[in-house]
């Protein structure tokens, strides 16, 4: 829209009110707007808690959201291992799951079972290290496969009451789990941490167009509120495994049987090709028909950080709720550091 103010989106019909006034989502001229029903039920109006929240918010030196267009990228698994890398270069970390209807960081950072605590100083986060807090529903909730089914101002109360009930202490790094899309969550997150020092969002997103098709979405959603992007991780980019690791089968003609033949086809390398053993057998598990990320971060002229390949090392870490650093260096690993190095020179 022409001639709009910050808190009217750019595809807002002619006459909008704006997200923060009390009319938003409800007046004449909202009818039909794509954003009438987050705006409805987003809050409103100046917020007498954007102070309590700003003084929260105040010993956090740097905030990083965690986006994703969609859902089943890794983008949980991203945040859970930069929180691991960043408690592990001695950074005070705490990482806070606004996931809330399905919260995965407890199980991804080895806390399910954990519940908060309060003090007179407020909520106080779980600790995984020291230097490493954890925030999320999960703890909350008395049944783990109990459903959160809460519409918006409920998930945005909650909201809310983390960022300024939790007490963090001094942090160098808030790394934000959001879920994916740009919903309520996302609308009420971009509106309360307006008063924090926001370095900007990760997005992350696998090679496939149907995921980057959305992820621009997110990335445009980001430039509308003012958020800014860090760059573009493209997760799952390939699968890699050293050829040790690999299980070989062999089908029948009819395609009814399978029979293992790893012990077979390890003797032969062995044998004729030792040195094969210890490279990485790499393939393309998806087809990517638009340049991937990379080019989408050029056309949308965003950085890209990196691409993580699919790691059973990763998967692993994620399910035992570790770190992927502690063990020796893996794939996933190796470009995580990478991505998390550009990360940092980004942020400054």
């Amino acid at each position: 829209m022409e001639g709009a103010g910050e808190d009217v989106p750019d595809n807002a019909n002619e006459h909008c009110p704006g997200t923060e006034s009390e009319a938003a989502g409800k007046s004449a001229a909202c009818a039909g707007c794509p954003n009438q029903q987050a705006c409805a039920t987003g809050p409103k109006g100046p917020d007498p808690d954007l102070a309590a929240i700003s003084q929260r918010m105040s010993s956090v030196k740097h905030v990083i959201l965690v986006l994703s267009g969609k859902g089943g990228v890794g983008k949980s698994t991203f945040a859970a291992q930069l929180s691991f890398a960043l408690a592990g270069m001695d950074k005070q970390v705490g990482l806070l799951d606004i996931d809330i209807c399905g919260p995965s960081i407890p199980k991804m950072l080895g806390l399910e079972g954990q519940e908060i605590h309060q003090s007179n100083l407020g909520w106080s986060p779980v600790y995984v290290e020291d230097n490493l807090g954890v925030m999320s529903i999960g703890f909350m909730l008395p049944d783990p496969d109990e459903a959160v089914i809460w519409r918006g101002p409920r998930k945005n109360g909650l909201i809310k009451q983390f960022l300024k009930d939790v007490y963090w202490a001094d942090l160098d790094f808030l790394v934000v789990d959001a879920p994916p899309g740009t919903s309520d969550e996302h609308i009420s997150i971009a509106q309360y941490l307006k008063v924090a020092n926001v370095a900007g969002a990760i997005v992350v997103t696998t090679p496939q167009e149907v995921s980057i098709i959305d992820v621009r979405k997110e990335i445009s959603f980001c430039k509308k509120v003012g958020i800014p992007v860090l760059g573009v991780v493209e997760n799952m980019s390939g699968l890699q495994l050293p050829v040790r690791d690999l299980v070989f089968r062999k089908s029948s003609d009819d395609g009814q049987e399978d029979e293992d033949v790893t012990r077979e086809v390890m003797l032969k390398l062995e044998t004729l090709a030792p040195e094969l053993l210890s490279t990485l057998a790499c393939a393309q598990v998806f087809y990517v028909s638009g340049g991937g990320a990379q080019e989408m971060a050029r056309q949308m002229r965003v950085p890209f950080l990196g691409r993580v390949p699919l790691d059973p090392r990763l998967s692993r870490a994620a399910e035992q709720g570790k770190s992927c650093f502690e063990d020796s260096p893996s794939p996933s690993g190796l470009a995580l550091k990478g991505i998390i190095k550009r990360l940092l020179k980004a942020i400054g």
